[in-house]
């Protein structure tokens, strides 16, 4: 029998070790199917820094939620035995380092099967879990939420960036060139290059607005029939919110998608072959009132359910 979260009816939500949603901590389990863990990283960043504050923003902001998942109908913490396995300790000053110790973490704790949802930190980090998921089911389909697309080249000649991570996956092969896909990308580009690049790696685009004018429905059709039964990594910047739900973050654009049409999509997402997934730059000290780390957190726990629900035979 999994062990679940501390009882809130015996412990007030606002006590006790803030892990994830009050989760145990790996150590304190004899296994683990789903692993939360934090990388706080940012030194990838090109605007505002602080999204190395990010994994513990998160821990803090998921002390309400609950053990029942009524949009998808399961008991996520009971179908599997889910745990914050705490942090990845990253070297802040060697980006190079630091994404090889990311990938070797992300092996390690998968090693004996269990899928993570990883909290950033910065969209660098994409890149070594990315590394870590090929090796474990070869390369795999993504969907990326994001405002921006990040396939661009360099930054002041720096090959890994927040902004490069997925052409650097193409380029390696990790990723599975039929089934890529951005969701909510919008605002100002450096030029028309930048789409035209991005289609040659083999990505298709839903933008904000098409999320607007289209629905969701219509959105997660498209994105089952890109990805079918393959593998799929789910990559989720957080400022693929509009600032007014998410204004926590290092890089915003007006005219994002609500934090309702993310949660719905992703609830779209029963059935696909789910491995991992990652919910990136939250930078608390553009918080307020928890908005981005509420929203990132009900973000993370539809991911561990739809990872539980596959657990559990329920998808």
């Amino acid at each position: 029998m999994p062990v679940g979260p501390v009882d809130a009816s015996k412990n007030p939500r606002y006590a006790g070790f803030a892990t994830f949603a009050r989760l145990p901590r790996l150590d304190q389990v004899e296994r683990a199917d789903i692993a939360i863990v934090g990388v706080p990283f940012d030194t990838g960043v090109s605007y505002r820094p602080g999204a190395r504050f990010g994994p513990s923003h998160v821990r803090e902001s998921s002390r309400l939620l609950r053990p029942y998942n009524p949009a998808l109908d399961v008991s996520p913490f009971a179908a599997a035995q889910v745990v914050d396995a705490g942090d990845i300790a990253a070297n802040p000053f060697n980006i190079n380092e630091a994404l090889e110790t990311v990938q070797a973490s992300a092996l390690d704790l998968t090693a004996g099967g269990t899928r993570l949802v990883t909290i950033g930190g910065d969209h660098t980090i994409a890149l070594p879990l990315l590394r870590a998921a090929a090796e474990r089911h070869g390369p795999v389909a993504l969907v990326h939420f994001d405002a921006h697309l990040d396939t661009w080249d360099t930054y002041f000649g720096a090959e890994y960036t927040h902004g490069t991570p997925f052409r650097r996956a193409v380029e390696e092969g990790v990723l599975d060139t039929e089934a890529l896909c951005h969701v909510g990308t919008r605002g100002p580009l450096y030029g028309k290059k930048d789409l035209e690049e991005d289609r040659r790696f083999g990505f298709g685009i839903v933008t904000s607005s098409d999320v607007f004018r289209q629905g969701v429905d219509e959105v997660v059709d498209k994105i089952r029939q890109r990805v079918g039964n393959r593998p799929v990594y789910v990559s989720i910047d957080i400022d693929v919110l509009d600032p007014a739900h998410a204004p926590g973050t290092g890089t915003p654009e007006a005219g994002g998608l609500t934090s309702r049409e993310l949660l719905e999509i992703l609830r779209g997402f029963v059935g696909l072959n789910l491995i991992g997934a990652d919910v990136v730059e939250v930078a608390p000290a553009y918080d307020h009132a928890e908005l981005t780390g509420v929203a990132a957190s009900h973000v993370a726990y539809d991911l561990v359910s739809l990872l539980a629900m596959r657990h559990g035979g329920q998808a």
